[in-house]
């Protein structure tokens, strides 16, 4: 079973994903932040990240970043899940590392289908 951390600051659509997820078989950690994100990173090493990118204390960029710097952490592949629409956002996150970039609002089929082709 594939474990999966969702850092998500808006508490509705963390629940959602985390629900979604879980029905489809996955082991779920919920973080409010991206502070707390990277120590349940850390703590629980998972196989996927899930990250918004515009949160408080530490934003989604700062999250990879430092996920990157840490041997435990840098090879968890991370997907970045946010309102950021534009183009030059969306680039700029694939150059720091991200393994893909969803634009929200998206379903949970669009997320699943981000994960299977992130996690082969």
């Amino acid at each position: 079973m594939k474990k999966i951390l969702v850092i998500e600051d808006e508490a509705q659509t963390r629940d959602m994903f985390i629900e979604s997820l879980e029905t489809e078989g996955f082991d779920v950690i919920g973080a409010e932040n991206g502070r707390i994100g990277v120590l349940k990173a850390q703590e629980h090493v998972p196989d996927l990240v899930i990250c918004d990118i515009l949160m408080p204390e530490l934003d989604g960029y700062g999250v990879l970043t430092t996920l990157r710097q840490n041997y435990f952490t840098a090879k968890i592949p991370l997907i970045f899940l946010t309102a950021r629409t534009t183009e030059v956002e969306r680039c700029y996150g694939m150059e720091m590392g991200a393994d893909d970039y969803l634009i929200k609002p998206c379903t949970v089929e669009d997320l699943l289908a981000a994960i299977t082709n992130v996690c082969k």
